[in-house]
């Protein structure tokens, strides 16, 4: 593989943070990871574009005719450009629920480098967890360049959002219900890095599609179509597939999927006891110079990124022009781009797929 990449920062959910910890973690077999600075974000689900579109259709309401999507306060809301609000149960909206959400146990990104989301402060506000001393360097520099202001966390804030990372809980119901009728849910199986090497050795896309993608465990992060070497497999409007013949012993597809095995050295199990898992610092931050959802914090740290050279090029997720908001990842240096691309899009997006596509934009060109 190339490493045309390294200086990238990945802004992403838990399920595409942890596929960046996994290319992090074996770069002897996956080659070096294209991720420098991952930028995690609270998750408690996705939809289906596809789904999302229908539902909303049901209720008289075009895609084209939001300005934002929310989910909070135990509703789906729909802020229109006409300046109208659909608001419903959220136990409504989850029919447009991906399946692989309903066994993810991680809320707050707790293998990224600095975690975000609005739960917990104030409106206006986000919450910002620093987990590792480069996601703590960066938040200090924001702040100190002026980037971003802080203040504590509330108690009160830190509760509730301890509640909600509760989410493994009700999912380990759903982990369970899935393998009682032998669906197994392989990622969180407690093994070592030589037992996760032993596992994988002979597994290749078709092990991967029985055990991942067939039984609705794929999050669509496109981490088997940048780590495939041959550029068989392609992810078009939803599950990936196979277009000829894995080589013989290639199996790193299986290795960089999210949903396969995660060895304890990579995911440590002890995370399964801690809420929001480690940390060294949490704090409310909000932009000093951006306006955006919950106080542009994403925005204004993805600023100083590239303002301050600590990665080249930053993936951010945006809202594809000809399809209303179907989300589509870019590869950007351009702060404008960062800007134009803030907010949720709350559906399923390939944010490893502008990574190998633009490699092989580059190989074309040179």
């Amino acid at each position: 593989m190339t490493a045309n990449h390294k200086g990238v920062t990945l802004v992403g959910t838990p399920c595409q943070i942890i596929a960046a910890a996994k290319m992090e973690h074996y770069p002897e077999t996956l080659g070096e990871s294209p991720v420098d600075f991952k930028l995690g974000l609270f998750c408690m689900e996705n939809f289906s574009h596809s789904y999302l579109k229908e539902f909303l259709k049901q209720n008289e309401i075009e895609m084209d005719d939001v300005d934002q999507f929310r989910v909070e306060k135990g509703h789906f809301w729909a802020y229109l450009k006409n300046g109208d609000v659909f608001k419903t149960p959220l136990s409504k909206a989850k029919a447009c629920m991906r399946k692989n959400c309903q066994v993810c146990v991680d809320y707050t990104s707790e293998l990224a480098d600095l975690s975000v989301g609005s739960v917990g402060s104030a409106q206006g506000w986000s919450t910002l967890i620093a987990r590792t001393e480069k996601g703590l360097k960066a938040l200090q520099n924001a702040e100190n360049k002026g980037y971003i202001e802080t203040k504590p966390l509330e108690q009160s804030g830190l509760k509730l959002l301890e509640n909600l990372a509760n989410k493994r809980k009700r999912n380990k119901g759903e982990i369970r219900k899935r393998e009682s009728v032998a669906r197994p849910v392989i990622y969180r199986r407690y093994m070592s890095d030589a037992e996760f090497e032993t596992e994988v050795a002979s597994c290749q896309f078709d092990d991967l599609k029985s055990d991942v993608i067939d039984i609705g465990g794929c999050v669509l992060c496109g981490a088997c179509y940048y780590a495939c070497p041959e550029n068989i497999i392609s992810i078009e409007d939803r599950k990936p597939q196979l277009k000829g013949n894995c080589p013989p012993e290639c199996n790193l597809c299986y290795v960089a999927c999210p949903r396969t095995y995660v060895s304890q050295e990579v995911l440590n199990r002890d995370l399964d006891q801690k809420a929001l898992g480690d940390y060294l610092k949490i704090v409310s931050a909000r932009a000093t110079n951006v306006e955006g959802q919950d106080g542009g914090v994403a925005t204004a740290l993805l600023n100083y990124i590239l303002d301050e050279n600590v990665t080249e090029e930053v993936v951010v997720v945006d809202k594809s022009e000809e399809n209303p908001w179907k989300p589509e990842a870019i590869l950007t240096s351009d702060t404008e781009e960062v800007k134009k691309a803030a907010g949720t899009k709350y559906s399923a997006c390939p944010v490893f797929k502008v990574l190998k596509d633009n490699d092989n934009k580059e190989k074309e060109v040179s």
